[in-house]
């Protein structure tokens, strides 16, 4: 049975004396590795690593940097095959969307790339006569990002390649439940020949991620995670100096509305609310039909979800895969079970798919006449359910959304650009698709989610993720030889 290793220092290093937990293939229920649960020592060797070794790395210059991260683009792109399928083995999603995820990674590490220009400062000349102000942007220090399970391959790089390329040092603490990508993604940043210390990964639970928000050689911590622990997180972390992203979860909706067009809106339902077997931050859950858009659409969606294959995400023709765990599958049909004795209609029953016996499946679920008052409306589920409520008009709609104590995605499914222009103005949410079921940023966007889906100031890559990732520092200066005149600066301007 292979056992992880942490990666400190510029090697790879075992954890002696380790609590090894298994870490299993959700399809199958098989144990394919075991992981070692790190203790705070552990997370201090790293942290003491990145701290050695961010003076000379920051030095490095920007283009030097950048051309770290073209290489594990290079590389990376040698080795999607290999991440993608690791993805679906850990964490049951299929394999196109495995290498979908896979492609977005890498996405991240092309917009890192353009870090001689995102990076750049402000200058203005005679803010005064003969006085000149300039802003420049430094690393923060030490960052440490914690993982969750849902995308192995690419939320740790949200964090990892605009951390280095800002010219921090970093660690990582993958989830415990899938850490066999990113041990992959480090063999691979291992061969770039970095200077040994700027990335750092430990393995571990809950005793590492305290570590992470208490130690006073972290400078910033990014976090994705659940609402409840994204909060506690952010406070704790902050609590200590830190400078925190933390994004929480979302409870997103889909609103369709009278003259949306069926097929293309049908589509994207179904993947946004099926794909990844529903475990996305940005998965679309919440359904809200204007008008007679329901009986337009809904009974299309029962019919084209029915026909969806679960099974193991290796399979050919598999479209919706197992969620995370068993315990996760059991949560999630006590959800439906609830929705059901609070009045819903189960319309499509996935809680025995047909075809598979082992693993912790559970197939696509739609309840119908869900009121805006029940649980399953606020709490996330995070699983492949999708529950409707029917709205009269569009006010009644974006009153149901902004209802909810999450504001990560939203879509919005019509041909009507005046419909779209009051959506967009008037929802509360921080990430909008039109007649897009996912409505997630590229990489040079920020992953801007409002309310409990994120709590700090600056959002996850794009330009919020260099902002974050680097610190203003604003010279003003004259020079008298130059011809300045020796007024008092604060009396000239």
């Amino acid at each position: 049975m292979r056992v992880l290793e942490n990666y400190v220092g510029g090697r790879w290093v075992d954890v002696p004396g380790a609590e090894l937990h298994d870490v299993t293939n959700p399809a199958s229920g098989e144990v394919v590795a075991q992981v070692p649960f790190s203790a705070a020592s552990d997370l201090d060797a790293a942290v003491q690593a990145a701290r050695q070794a961010l003076p000379a790395w920051r030095d490095i210059s920007t283009i030097g940097r950048a051309r770290f991260m073209f290489d594990l683009r290079q590389k990376l792109v040698e080795r999607r095959e290999d991440l993608a399928r690791s993805v679906t083995i850990e964490m049951g999603k299929t394999l196109p969307d495995a290498n979908a995820e896979v492609g977005r990674m890498i996405e991240m590490v092309e917009a890192a790339s353009a870090i001689p220009t995102t990076m750049q400062g402000r200058i203005l000349e005679d803010v005064s006569r003969g006085v000149d102000a300039e802003t420049i942007r430094q690393p923060v220090g030490v960052c440490a990002a914690i993982a969750p399970f849902n995308f192995p391959a690419m939320v740790p790089f949200w964090f990892l390649p605009f951390a280095i390329a800002c010219g921090n040092t970093f660690v990582l603490k993958p989830s415990e439940q899938v850490p066999l990508t990113q041990t992959l993604a480090f063999e691979i940043i291992d061969s770039l020949g970095l200077p040994p210390g700027v990335v750092n990964l430990v393995n571990g639970g809950r005793e590492v991620v305290e570590s992470i928000l208490e130690h006073p050689g972290i400078d910033a911590v990014s976090f994705v995670g659940s609402a409840p622990v994204a909060k506690i997180v952010y406070e704790r972390a902050a609590a200590t100096g830190k400078r925190v992203q933390a994004l929480g979860g979302a409870k997103n909706h889909m609103v369709i509305c009278p003259d949306a067009v069926v097929e293309p809106t049908v589509n994207g339902l179904i993947g946004s609310g099926f794909g990844a077997a529903g475990q996305r931050c940005m998965a679309g859950s919440v359904i809200v039909t204007v008008g007679d858009a329901h009986e337009k659409v809904i009974p299309t969606l029962v019919e084209e979800s029915s026909r969806l294959k679960v099974g193991d995400g290796l399979d050919e023709g598999v479209d919706v895969g197992p969620v995370i765990s068993c315990d996760a599958r059991d949560r999630i049909a006590g959800w439906i079970e609830k929705a059901v004795a609070d009045g819903a209609e189960l319309v499509l029953d996935g809680r025995d798919p047909d075809g598979v016996q082992d693993g912790s499946f559970i197939g696509p679920t739609i309840l119908d006449r869900v009121t805006p008052g029940m649980d399953i409306v606020s709490e996330e589920v995070f699983g492949p359910v999708l529950v409707v409520i029917r709205a009269e008009t569009l006010d009644e709609a974006i009153e149901i959304v902004n209802s909810s104590p999450f504001g990560n995605g939203v879509s919005i499914f019509t041909e009507s650009g005046a419909a779209v222009r009051k959506f967009r103005h008037e929802v509360e949410v921080g990430m909008i698709g039109v007649n897009i079921g996912v409505a997630a940023p590229v990489a040079f966007f920020p992953f801007s989610g409002w309310k409990a889906s994120f709590l700090g100031d600056l959002h996850a890559h794009g330009p919020d993720g260099v902002e974050f990732f680097t610190r203003k520092k604003t010279t003003t200066s004259r020079y008298f030889s130059g011809g300045a005149t020796s007024g008092a600066y604060f009396v000239e301007r």
